[in-house]
């Protein structure tokens, strides 16, 4: 793996924003104990500062030392009036190499680099072209199930049992546990960054008494390997009746119990490896937690390559244990390189206690109670998923497949467009426990614009062709017209929500960058859940799967508008009037370019041709209505692409 230097550009400043700024080099060491600044301050350490565990760089004063480049390979004698210590670890001369994305962020100092622009930015591409690379490899995997399998009765089988991996990757990769245990880590590395022993009270058997991230890796985690052994064994032994809850009307319900237990594995390989996922980005270290779904993938496809033939659709099953333990084995030695390399340096500084220390001391490291919030709203947004299949399942053979076959292709958009906010939700969270309000809204106002933009284009264009684009990734083998027309009408209803779908995925980091999260965001999923279930179970004697299509569709922008308009007075004070219009003015031009693409699509008999040629309809009639009305961040847009343009020349 490729070092993550920090010296690559900072992108620029929104308009009105001021940049923040360059981290000091070094800084005298003070005579008592270190200052608590950053994370780890007395109010709490907030869910959003979940890849910030060092101190924050705008926490010192630019009088202390003159800000110098933050490199590892550029950091030298600082101009300031003191020198660093030899033990500073921001010495002059090139520091150690880091795996890739580790940059210099878990510095006992606590003075990493990574919080800046530039490892930011240098971050979150690496993050993004991983993650790509896993959602086009997710493609593959199911272009080959639909190829071997079709769109039956086995099919159908497999995807009630991929319920259970769905929800597994909820709750301990993606939401719930990274809100848990990123701030647990965050905090223990702050405490160690300060040279702070761990809570009064005997120290746990073999621990040193010194160190608060091993400490934490002692209470936590025999813990967490117990309950998420008995967790899988125990999904095991209710496969039946988790496939009678989940799909009573299905046709095969014996394959479906035994995929489901094939798939039950990953209630445990699925919570390791969330639990080094937290632990590395907690430590800075990017690249190996966005490298598991490119493993797991792979392990999918190659499972069901090699033992199709003989176990039929429960090769993709026994393909999702395979992929499991991959996400674990990805992980696994970069995490234990971690530890190893700090044991030593971390028992041997630890002072004695000394005062009052950063860090919050006696706090635990762990408050769960804290994120009940967090857990609810993420079992309720899945929970769509557990409702449209349970709808699903009277209906035809073939029916769950066609939902997900079109839900797969069509959340494509909200997963480009959800990126932005990602990348920037720490920035905020930051801005948030700072108390710099005016700085976050302008942060999050410009996110949800260009998030709406993205979302919109990409919404558009799978309205405009749906049917091309169906007959392309999957009109092979057992995948025939018939279902390439069903799965191309789900996906244009779909899409519909999608706006819905990405203002709820950006929206809710506002809500949880606070020092506590809210239960508002759970509160209106609730709702948008019940609209949901209600509006499927309503539609579907009419419109059968495209009813419980439109059901989430309903559901799920009614969430984002409870969210949208609950944002000011709850969390960041957005101008939700603002950008109710702005959001107004781009569905507007998306319409226009919907029907624009589609007119295209359809006079062009090839589907490849047909596709391009309305996404490339789609995306100018979008910019010229878009700017036409003044919508929020064309102009912006429009500038930075043309000023690329000119540069080229």
């Amino acid at each position: 793996m490729t070092d993550l230097p920090g010296a690559t550009q900072s992108p620029p400043a929104e308009p009105g924003e001021a940049t923040e700024p360059t981290v000091p080099a070094h800084r005298p060491p003070p005579p008592g104990p270190e200052p608590a600044s950053g994370p780890a301050t007395e109010a709490g350490l907030a869910p959003g500062l979940a890849s910030a565990p060092g101190p924050a760089s705008e926490s010192a004063p630019a009088s202390e030392s003159a800000p110098v480049p933050v490199s590892a390979t550029e950091a030298g004698p600082a101009p300031g009036p003191a020198p660093a210590p030899p033990s500073a670890s921001a010495s002059a001369g090139t520091a150690p190499p880091k795996e890739a994305g580790s940059g210099t962020a878990d510095s006992d100092s606590g003075r990493g680099a990574y919080l800046s622009n530039r490892f930011l930015a240098r971050a979150a591409l690496l993050t993004a072209l991983l993650t790509a690379a896993g959602a086009l490899l997710g493609l593959v995997r199911d272009q080959t199930i639909a190829h071997l399998y079709g769109a039956g009765p086995g099919t159908d089988a497999f995807l009630v049992a991929w319920t259970v991996p769905e929800v597994a990757s909820t709750l301990l990769i993606e939401d719930a546990m990274a809100l848990i245990l990123v701030p647990a880590f965050s905090l223990a590395l702050a405490r160690r960054a300060a040279r702070e022993p761990l809570p009064a009270g005997p120290p746990p058997d073999g621990a040193s008494g010194r160190d608060p991230v091993h400490a934490l890796l002692r209470t936590t985690l025999p813990t967490l390997l117990l309950a998420l052994s008995a967790g899988a064994v125990l999904l095991m032994l209710a496969a039946p009746w988790v496939v009678a809850l989940l799909a009573p009307g299905l046709p095969d319900t014996q394959l479906a119990v035994d995929c489901t237990r094939l798939t039950a594995t990953c209630a445990f390989s699925f919570g390791i490896a969330g639990y080094c996922s937290a632990a590395l980005r907690a430590h800075g270290s990017f690249v190996p937690p966005a490298m598991i779904y490119v493993a797991y993938n792979i392990g999918i496809i190659a499972t069901m390559l090699i033992l199709s033939d003989r176990l039929g659709v429960r090769a993709a099953a026994a393909g999702v244990a395979v992929g499991g333990c991959l996400m674990v084995l990805v992980q696994a030695p970069v995490v234990l390189r971690r530890l190893r390399e700090r044991r030593a340096t971390a028992e041997r500084a630890a002072p004695e206690p000394s005062g009052e220390q950063p860090g919050g001391a006696g706090r635990p490291l762990v408050a769960l109670g804290l994120l009940a919030p967090v857990i609810v709203f993420a079992l309720t947004r899945q929970s769509q998923v557990l409702i449209e299949r349970f709808l699903a399942a009277p209906l035809p053979a073939g029916a769950i497949s066609h939902l997900n076959y079109a839900q797969k292709v069509a959340q494509m958009p909200m997963v480009l467009s959800l990126m932005l906010c990602t990348v920037t939700f720490p920035v905020v969270a930051r801005a948030m426990a700072a108390g710099d309000t005016d700085r976050a809204r302008r942060r999050v106002e410009r996110d949800l614009a260009l998030a709406g933009v993205i979302v919109l284009v990409g919404a558009a264009t799978v309205v405009a062709c749906a049917p091309q684009i169906i007959e392309i990734l999957f009109q092979r083998g057992a995948f025939d017209r018939a279902d390439t027309a069903a799965t191309a009408a789900v996906m244009r209803v779909y899409a519909l929500g999608l706006l819905g779908h990405t203002l709820v995925g950006a929206l809710v980091r506002c809500y949880f960058s606070a020092a506590r999260p809210l239960w508002f965001p759970a509160l209106a999923m609730l709702l948008g859940l019940a609209l949901t279930t209600a509006g499927g179970a309503l539609l579907v004697g009419t419109w059968g799967v495209l009813g419980i299509a439109a059901g989430n569709a309903l559901g799920i922008t009614v969430t984002a508008v409870l969210l949208l308009h609950g944002v000011a007075r709850h969390s960041v004070p957005v101008r939700v009037r603002h950008m109710t219009g702005g959001l107004v003015k781009l569905s507007a031009a998306a319409a226009a370019a919907t029907g624009a693409g589609w007119l295209c699509g359809a006079l062009i008999p090839s589907p490849l041709a047909g596709a391009a040629v309305a996404c490339l309809v789609v995306a100018a009639v979008f910019l010229v209505i878009a700017r036409a009305v003044q919508a929020p961040e064309i102009d912006s847009l429009v500038r930075s692409v043309t000023g690329r343009f000119a540069n080229v020349r």
